[in-house]
């Protein structure tokens, strides 16, 4: 108890390893957040197209245009369907486009969470 040194680096060697993992924590949730951020553009771009390709193949459109609206997202993990109700030869009917991408959070190689990103847009046929 008559000296103090190495007192800040005790302190220092007990929270850094928390600090470190809570910085880590919040880099990988912006990570996950930006890619559901990324499907949720996609999905509404590929319904969009799909909704004015009345006289085309709302699906291949849909599905092509959202593909290409998250192109920062891994296309092989990305995961598209499209669903509509109606008849496509006349306006109104409803074409839903759903994008699905997986997700995983990990802190020092530790899967903390995972499981899938899903964006689903629906709009009226034009």
């Amino acid at each position: 108890f008559r000296s103090e040194r190495g007192q800040a680096m005790t302190e220092l060697a007990i929270v850094l390893p928390i600090l470190c993992l809570l910085l880590f924590g919040i880099i990988q949730f912006g990570i996950v957040f930006n890619n559901y951020v990324t499907l949720t553009d996609a999905a509404r771009a590929g319904a969009r197209k799909a909704a004015v390709s009345r006289h085309g193949n709302p699906s291949t459109a849909g599905c092509n245009t959202a593909r290409t609206s998250a192109q920062t997202l891994t296309q092989s993990k990305l995961t598209c369907a499209v669903a509509t109700v109606g008849p496509l030869d006349r306006p109104g009917a409803d074409v839903t486009v759903t994008l699905t991408y997986p997700y995983s959070i990990s802190l020092l190689g530790i899967a903390v969470k995972a499981g899938n990103l899903q964006a689903k847009t629906t709009e009226r046929m034009e």
